[in-house]
């Protein structure tokens, strides 16, 4: 039997997913529960990656079947495709398996030509049907040219403007039948003038020419990145949906609207949406027109609004989450174009999963698979401080579209967000509407702000899915985007201005407005305390001050994974003893140097150990290369050869000296501990003796300091250190008449180390992954570097992610495997940790369950991210068991 590409969507259900898509799944299973879809055919993923296998090209046995679909959905409709009395006009549209809100294209009113215009006209001579039937025309012209043929929306845009400005009205909808078949005719001469070739005319061309070009979406520049922020593989491809058309804008008595069950900025359990009359979706989407909310459609249609509460009831309750619903009405018949688990916000996401489980609906376990770790990040940011916010002037006020602070210069396009962000600048992003090609800049922005749109607009709907602060729909703007500035009540903010928006209250501030740390509801320590009890793997944070370890102490981090040393050299009277320590010449003037440095260091660690109480700390040894400490400026240099007695000269020769060609793979790490000992030593003393104060003020802790070696690569090297530690920390253990334990382990970010890792492991007490430089060596390239090419990798598919911010769990994933078994085998109760930033990663915490490490550790923010992705990766286990 050849293999099958279409389906039905009365053959299909919701756990036909990766086959039909996300949105033909959803359409598939409303049939099957009986509710209102306008029955049509899904085109299967799998026909998409074999576009891509056969060169761009759709298969003539793909294409014969797609025909045979068609005259299938002919059938049930009873009309027919390309015919001038009964025509079966359709949309096409994209659905990934993942929902991708406004990454992909969509074509309506597919199937009109001139010839079907007349013959649909012929058959109704209601001039108002004569206005729907050229309305519909000039959209799918103006749809078709943009989407397939990739002729900009701008030019046609310009054409309604005109003929608007001719006619002296404002709404498109004002526009009448001649002014709509007059715009249709100019549409297709800008089409053949842009193109060079006449608007097609058979539908069959058009709809292949449609199916291409959903196919062709799922690899534009967009789709891509959407991917990459949300670790959707290329491979997967995207599922082609062919609909009848239903007409929202065929006269007072239709409309079309998108609603969630539940709201998805605060999680509030109340039906929620707008809709438009006389308007076809993207109307609503686009926020072209100002929607009205769905609860005044109890009073413009009654039945209706009754019909759409059951059915909004039905879905709900069947998938047991809130739903995000896009529905058409045609002369008071409703019409369900899709349904999915709504996006939302972090704030939505976790009242929703406590709400569902209080309802009875879902137990805990299910909650904690329903919020997705990164949105956590969203709860964990700063807000507006109260004070700044009372003294602070609204210059206007739009729709509260997603909620969080933002202040920023002002910028007007996506490339200038991304350019001012790149270089440090903080940036809110000010657009008559946003469009998918905004995604880069909407990414980079602190906050978004529009003047046109609602709540369902694409702005705030990917602004809530990056948990990103949006204000939409700010008629109060008055814009003059080409001239870079825009007017509130006659006031000019330019360019480079500061702003401030507040997406729970839709406020907009003409000023800088100061913020403050974000704080957590009740539900979160509730929905955590669920995830925290599924959980094997532990989690700490990266800290090495006092401030970090508090808050990561407050976001339930275990202990410290990492605390990098060198951090504490920086600061005034330190830095000039590490300077001091690297010009000496002498062992002993060295040591004198270190002794300067050895309060501050103690002090550190003691006050880090009283905000831990009796949470371990892994304290990391001196790492990067010593010319990160000394001065590369000629005025630099004389100054700090003056203060430590010695000449220019010979301090520029010390300088020089220091120079590496390659230095993060140079005289650094446990290299410097080998070359001067008395490093170590240093070092050595401040931990333990830090950890006996403490243990001594505070007997009910137990602190047993954890030492890491880093950059470790020989068995031989690390004992070399390790004795070093070990005869320093004994004496001074012994001398305080104390039995404290302590542990020294290593570092595996070479590779070598992960090859030899059950040889180290006869030195080492704990292994902790340094997964940043261990993906630098495994890759061979430079961390500070590869940002320059990787686009280009990106670009060509040879990578679909960044290695450094999701790990590479093929290559350095298999090394770390590796490690950790080699390293078990030689000790069974070796602990085994992560601490680059992958520790963050939700993907990357699932791989560190499932080889079987002992903690992650990650930033204090990312805490509650990595706490919640460790739950999943447990039950999603337990699930496949």
């Amino acid at each position: 039997m050849a293999h099958k590409y279409v389906y039905m969507f009365s053959e299909g259900n919701a756990n036909m997913r990766e086959l039909l898509g996300g949105k033909g799944a959803n359409l598939a299973e409303m049939v099957g529960l009986g509710l209102p879809v306008p029955q049509g055919f899904t085109i299967t993923t799998e026909a998409c990656t074999r576009y891509y296998d056969d060169g761009k090209m759709i298969a003539p046995e793909i294409e014969t079947e797609i025909f045979e679909y068609l005259r299938k959905t002919e059938e049930i409709n009873g009309k027919k495709f390309g015919d001038t009395t009964n025509p079966l006009l359709v949309s096409v549209r994209s659905g990934a398996r993942a929902s991708m809100p406004g990454m992909m294209d969509t074509i309506l009113n597919l199937g009109l030509n001139d010839e079907v215009c007349k013959g649909m006209i012929a058959g109704n001579p209601d001039p108002k049907f004569e206005r729907f039937v050229y309305d519909s025309y000039r959209r799918f012209i103006q749809m078709y040219s943009d989407v397939v043929m990739e002729v900009g929306k701008k030019y046609f845009e310009q054409l309604i403007d005109e003929m608007k400005e001719e006619k002296g009205v404002k709404n498109d909808i004002d526009l009448d039948a001649a002014d709509l078949k007059k715009l249709a005719e100019q549409f297709k001469a800008e089409y053949k003038n842009q193109l060079g070739e006449d608007f097609p005319a058979d539908p069959v061309d058009q709809l292949m020419g449609a199916i291409k070009a959903v196919f062709r979406s799922w690899d534009n520049p967009r789709a891509n990145v959407y991917r990459r922020m949300n670790d959707i593989p290329y491979s997967w491809g995207t599922a082609v949906n062919v609909m009848p058309m239903v007409y929202g804008n065929l006269n007072e008595n239709s409309g079309t609207g998108v609603a969630f069950t539940r709201d998805p900025a605060t999680g509030e359990k109340k039906l929620m949406g707008e809709y438009l009359i006389n308007a076809q979706g993207e109307d609503v989407v686009a926020g072209i027109r100002t929607p009205s909310p769905i609860a005044r459609l109890e009073e413009d249609m009654p039945e209706v609004y009754k019909q759409f509460v059951e059915t909004a009831n039905i879905l709900e309750n069947h998938y047991k989450d809130m739903q995000d619903m896009e529905f058409t009405i045609e002369n008071k018949k409703l019409y369900m174009l899709q349904t999915r688990n709504g996006k939302r916000t972090a704030a939505a996401a976790l009242k929703i999963a406590v709400d569902l489980v209080d309802e009875g609906m879902i137990d805990e376990e299910e909650a904690v698979m329903r919020v997705e770790p990164k949105q956590l990040d969203a709860l964990l940011h700063p807000q507006f401080n109260a004070a700044s916010l009372k003294a602070a002037k609204v210059i206007a006020t739009g729709l509260a579209a997603s909620p969080g602070a933002a202040c920023g210069r002002v910028v007007f396009t996506a490339e200038d967000a991304k350019e001012w962000a790149a270089k440090g600048e903080k940036v809110v992003l000010v657009r008559l509407e946003t469009s998918p090609e905004d995604i880069e800049g909407m990414v980079a922005a602190q906050g978004i702000l529009t003047v046109r749109g609602g709540m369902t607009s694409h702005a705030a709907v990917v602004a809530r899915g990056m948990g990103t602060c949006c204000v939409s729909g700010c008629g109060a703007i008055v814009m003059h985007e080409e001239e870079k500035y825009f007017e509130v009540a006659g006031v000019r903010y330019n360019e480079g201005d500061w702003i401030s928006i507040d997406g729970s209250t839709g406020n907009v501030y003409g000023e800088a407005v100061a913020t403050e740390e974000a704080t957590i509801s009740g539900d979160f320590g509730r929905f955590m305390a669920w995830a925290d009890s599924r959980r094997k793997l532990l989690v700490r944070t990266n800290a090495d001050n006092p401030r970090d370890t508090a808050q990561a102490v407050k976001f339930g981090a275990e202990g410290i994974g990492l605390c990098r040393t060198e951090h504490m050299f920086f600061e005034g009277e330190r830095i000039k003893a590490i300077r001091e320590m690297i010009v000496s010449d002498t062992v002993e003037g060295r040591r004198a140097a270190l002794a300067k440095i050895l309060p501050y260091q103690q002090g550190d660690f003691e006050a880090m150990y009283r905000v831990l109480e009796d949470r371990p700390m892994t304290i990391r040894f001196l790492d990067p290369p010593l010319h990160e400490f000394v001065p590369q400026k000629q005025e630099d240099i004389e100054e700090l050869a003056a203060d430590m007695g010695i000449s220019t000269e010979r301090l520029t020769e010390i300088v020089a000296s220091l120079h590496e060609f390659n230095p993060m793979m140079g005289h650094r790490g446990c290299r410097l501990a080998v070359t001067y000992p008395e490093i170590a030593e240093m070092q050595t003393t401040a931990v333990i003796n830090a950890a006996l104060k403490i243990n001594a003020e505070h007997p009910e802790y137990n602190i047993v300091p954890e030492i890491m070696i880093p950059l470790v690569g020989e068995l031989k090297e690390l004992k070399f250190v390790k004795d070093v530690v070990s005869a320093t920390a004994d004496k001074l253990i012994a001398e305080a008449g104390s039995d404290m334990k302590y542990h020294v382990g290593t570092m595996i970010e070479i590779p070598r180390a992960a090859l030899l890792a059950d040889e180290i492991a006869k030195e080492a007490e704990f292994f902790t992954f340094g997964t940043n430089d261990l993906t630098q060596m495994t890759f061979g390239f430079s961390r500070d570097d590869a940002g320059k090419f990787l686009d280009a990798y990106y670009e060509n598919k040879i990578y679909e992610f960044d290695p450094f911010a999701k790990l590479d769990q093929a290559g350095v994933g298999q090394l770390v495997k590796m490690a950790a078994e080699k390293g078990r085998a030689t000790r069974p109760d070796i602990k085994l940790g992560i601490c680059g930033e992958h520790g963050g990663d939700p993907s990357s915490v699932e791989f560190c369950h499932n080889v079987g490490l002992t903690y992650v550790s990650c930033s204090p923010f990312r805490v509650p991210i990595a706490r919640l992705a460790a739950a999943q990766a447990a039950i999603k286990e337990k699930r496949a068991k």
